[in-house]
């Protein structure tokens, strides 16, 4: 071996030692300990846990958006130190189950399982669009199959489950590569509304409102007419398939009737909110259905204003008034941390959780209160000391009570008794109005499995096809972590002595020393900022906000992966990608900080006890 040759060894060993820490390093990140903050995931809620799965997440370090593999959860059982649900990591998620954003999870609190649909792949997805299941019961993941030809995945869509009735909808949304295998051209909003029904396995197709491609806007489930009614609002509408977003006005509603199939658009009063997409929101109603009220946090806005919101707005029916929220605390603008993509979860119809969220303002270098993993609590009904919308969590509250500042545009009581039922120029259509005075019944729908957890075996049907991955027992999962930790850790030291090797043999007169590393950083904690108390203010109902500037195993045909699990300090198997593909959220030229704060708001006149609580989205 000639001279020359020492000094290219060691280089290979210097870059196979650095490739074994970045290695150890990412497969280190989780999303526990390691958090900044989330956008774009998929949430859902059974029973007392909210499911958290895929998105874009920002590590603390590096500053760099990673597709998020973890699926975890937060207990809704559970209150944390820090007032919020406690966060859990360990479920069953493996390597050949997708990790998208932008797509939904649609839940079945009757057989216990989770649906994934759509979403967009970080490189295009490399095969058909096949609905994936997650079994809650056996912490296992099921496929089953892929849909017909006309039902295409979507990204960045509105969907809503509505297990009483078995059934699963999803309007709108982006087609393009990142959603849909081999697609050609510029992406397009789609014009239909998807429907899925569960203990049956079967796909619908059914006609949207009219012809035009929306996206980008929120969807939800009231319990009235006959079968209930989808309502949707915001996001954009793609006139001419191009992919050019027009704002969809907010004052203006599409209401799908699920009995009969049919298409209804409802003007509102009030003052709207400005036009936004990538917002979300929930419903919930009062104790006697005589309102139902829809609430909606943040978004992103249209040019020339693309920065979006950090405000409230509640859309209350069947009066079809729009009443701002209270929050931000002052009469004019909105909040001064726009906030968008994030994902909203109503619980017991009392609370709303806003899970994470992209900040619009690219001059912050913030990450979204890493100590609860970016989870922020709505106190819809205000039921707390403080009379704030912004609280912290309560695990026991069940019953919904109509805030004063609502009744006072609807009339009634905290009980429900409303006064104002129709819209003020009255209802676009005459059905719509016979619909919205009858009340939905729940569904009776049971069970198709077994749904007992006195057992952990896993539940199979004669059809059931297993994949190529087999059940692991505790015990072969503690002895397979172990093992790997014991290999990364032989792998590090062998990389250390064949570093060692390579030096000492080439330090003699016949040799270069490899050169020193080069580049090392330091990993340096930044110290967290105080947070703000913001001012109160009423509901103000004559204000328009500004922008800021933005297989149930039923028989039908699965395969199976079944559970690998991990706690916090063994996410090492599935390292986040790092995504190339989109601006980096945390830009790289500055210090980012975090805020010491629990994710709340104290409203007007905070007590100094109050005022440590400040708005989640000072960041």
């Amino acid at each position: 071996m000639d001279q020359s040759s020492g000094p290219s060894w060691s280089r290979q060993s210097l870059l196979l030692f650095a490739g074994c820490l970045l290695g150890t390093s990412l497969a280190q990140k989780d999303p526990a300990n390691n958090f900044c903050r989330r956008f774009g995931q998929q949430t859902a809620v059974v029973d007392r846990k909210l499911y958290i799965d895929g998105g874009i997440i920002n590590y603390q370090p590096p500053r760099e958006n990673f597709t998020n593999t973890f699926f975890t959860y937060n207990d809704l059982d559970t209150v944390s130190d820090e007032a919020m649900p406690e966060f859990h990591t360990g479920l069953s998620k493996n390597g050949t189950i997708p990790s998208v954003e932008g797509g939904i999870l649609w839940e079945d609190s009757v057989n216990k399982r989770l649906y994934l649909y759509g979403g967009d792949y970080e490189d295009g997805p490399t095969e058909p669009f096949n609905l994936y299941s997650y079994d809650i019961l056996y912490d296992e993941w099921h496929t089953f199959g892929s849909p017909p030809n006309s039902v295409q995945a979507a990204s960045y869509g509105a969907g809503v489950s509505v297990p009483s009735r078995g059934e699963a909808y999803y309007y709108g949304g982006w087609l393009s590569e990142k959603s849909v295998q081999d697609w050609e051209g510029e992406r397009q909003a789609s014009s239909g509304l998807i429907k899925y029904t569960m203990d049956s396995n079967k796909w619908s197709n059914v006609t949207g409102p009219d012809d035009v491609g929306r996206a980008e806007g929120v969807m939800v489930f009231l319990p009235v007419g006959d079968d209930g009614m989808l309502v949707y609002f915001g996001g954009g509408q793609d006139l001419y398939g191009n992919g050019t977003l027009e704002p969809q006005p907010m004052d203006e509603i599409l209401l799908y009737d699920v009995a009969n199939t049919r298409w209804y658009t409802q003007k509102t009063s009030g003052d709207a909110p400005g036009d936004r997409r990538r917002f979300c929101g929930g419903a919930t109603w009062a104790q006697d259905r005589s309102s139902y009220n829809i609430y909606i946090f943040g978004g992103r806005g249209f040019p020339p204003f693309e920065t979006g919101y950090d405000d409230i707005y509640i859309l209350t029916i069947p009066s079809f008034q729009w009443i701002r929220g209270p929050y931000p605390g002052y009469e004019n603008g909105t909040g001064s941390y726009p906030k968008s993509m994030m994902s909203c979860n109503v619980v017991d119809n009392t609370q709303m959780l806003v899970i994470g969220g992209s900040y619009a303002n690219a001059s912050e270098k913030i990450c979204d209160v890493p100590t609860i993993q970016g989870v922020h609590n709505m106190n819809l009904g205000k039921q707390n000391e403080e009379d704030a919308i912004w609280a912290r969590y309560q695990d026991d509250l069940t019953t919904y009570e109509v805030p004063d500042d609502i009744r006072t545009a609807i009339g009634g009581s905290a009980t429900g008794g409303a006064t104002e039922t129709t819209p003020v120029s009255g209802f676009d259509d005459p059905d719509l109005e016979v619909l919205m005075g009858r009340t939905a019944e729940s569904g009776t729908r049971s069970a198709t499995r077994a749904t007992s957890t006195s057992t952990k075996t896993p539940a199979s049907s004669p059809s059931d096809e297993p994949s190529s991955s087999s059940s692991l027992s505790g015990g072969a999962i503690a002895g397979i972590a172990v093992s790997c930790s014991v290999a990364s850790i032989l792998a590090l030291l062998g990389c250390g002595f064949l570093i060692y090797r390579r030096r000492k043999h080439y330090s003699g007169p016949r040799g270069v020393a490899a050169p020193p590393p080069q580049g090392e950083t330091a990993m340096v904690h930044h110290p967290m900022s105080p947070g703000q108390s913001t001012s109160p203010g009423g509901w103000d109902l004559n204000h328009v906000s500004s922008p800021a500037g933005t297989t149930p195993s039923h028989g039908v045909e699965s395969a199976v992966w079944t559970a690998h699990n991990r706690s916090a300090s063994e996410l090492t198997g599935h390292p986040d990608l790092k995504r190339n593909d989109r601006p980096v959220e945390l830009p790289a030229d500055g210090d980012m900080h975090e805020v010491n704060h629990n994710g709340l708001s104290p409203m007007s006149n905070a007590s100094p006890q109050q005022s440590e609580w400040s708005h989640p989205h000072q960041h």
